[in-house]
């Protein structure tokens, strides 16, 4: 692995508490060239102050928004700075995850030997240990909609295919849909299938970039590497985020198509093809 690679990665703030300093830490320990963009959505730049030990690291630019512009919008400020710097490869980082200091030099590792690979997201589990289940098919509005509404009893065996929980997250898999709490992507990728859709406020984003991604790259699931993710499910508490969430998935589907998607059909039908 040459040390010398350089990497970029991204967080997106706002108003958080000092759970980022372990994302940030987490980044820079890893034993490479790497930058770390700091993109501040919050009301003010009062973040500034508590994190300002990390900026005065040189290897780390804070820019703050003076606005909300969104998550995706947001880091994609980063990917343009990345790009423009001739990073290799690129990382979303939510605020809230954390991981030991070789997890971004093997999810590199992996991608230098296989350039086919435009997208990888690796283990995601909770403080606790157990498994996040964030490896999922290409979404009907019945997944999204009807399994947040009705009660899991009701919707148990649907979830547990679309989420792919017969593989017991153990294998490398090709996956169509990665969640955007920790992607590992290829500069390549980047240029040829575009960053985030700014149209996404929050929510839906990592749906539509990962399956945008997979039309021309494989996108991976990487379990040799496993990351901890606080997972706050805004939506779950929150009625504000709620509405946010609903309005991001209904813009998804008016994109994609919502039952009549046979680029959805194929994609997933190609998928659990691996399983078989």
């Amino acid at each position: 692995m040459n040390n010398h690679l350089l990497v970029s990665g991204s967080i997106v703030l706002y108003e958080n508490n000092e759970e980022v300093c372990n994302a940030i830490q987490s980044f820079l320990n890893a034993p490479l060239s790497v930058i770390l963009f700091l993109i501040d959505n919050s009301p003010t730049d009062a973040l500034r102050t508590k994190l300002q030990p990390f900026l005065s690291d040189n290897r780390v630019e804070y820019i703050y928004n003076n606005s909300n512009i969104g998550y995706g919008a947001a880091h994609n400020i980063a990917m343009r700075k990345s790009l423009a710097a001739g990073c290799k490869y690129h990382f979303i980082l939510n605020p809230d995850v954390a991981f030991t200091s070789d997890a971004i030099t093997t999810i590199c590792e992996y991608m230098e030997a296989n350039a086919d690979v435009g997208l990888v997201m690796p283990k995601i589990i909770y403080p606790n240990g157990d498994t996040q289940y964030l490896c999922k098919l290409l979404p009907t509005p019945i997944d999204l909609f009807v399994r947040r509404f009705l009660p899991e009893r009701l919707t148990r065996n649907r979830q547990y295919k679309f989420e792919l929980r017969s593989t017991d997250y153990n294998k490398i898999m090709e996956v169509p849909f990665l969640s955007g709490c920790f992607m590992a992507l290829r500069k390549k990728a980047i240029e040829q299938c575009g960053m985030f859709d700014e149209r996404f406020f929050m929510y839906g984003e990592d749906i539509d970039f990962s399956r945008r991604i997979n039309e021309q790259f494989k996108t991976i699931f990487y379990p040799h590497v496993s990351i901890v993710h606080g997972y706050e499910a805004a939506s779950y508490k929150s009625l504000k985020m709620l509405r946010i969430h609903t309005q991001s998935i209904i813009r998804y589907f008016n994109k994609w198509g919502w039952f009549f998607d046979k680029r959805r059909k194929q994609t997933n039908k190609k998928i659990l093809a691996q399983f078989k």
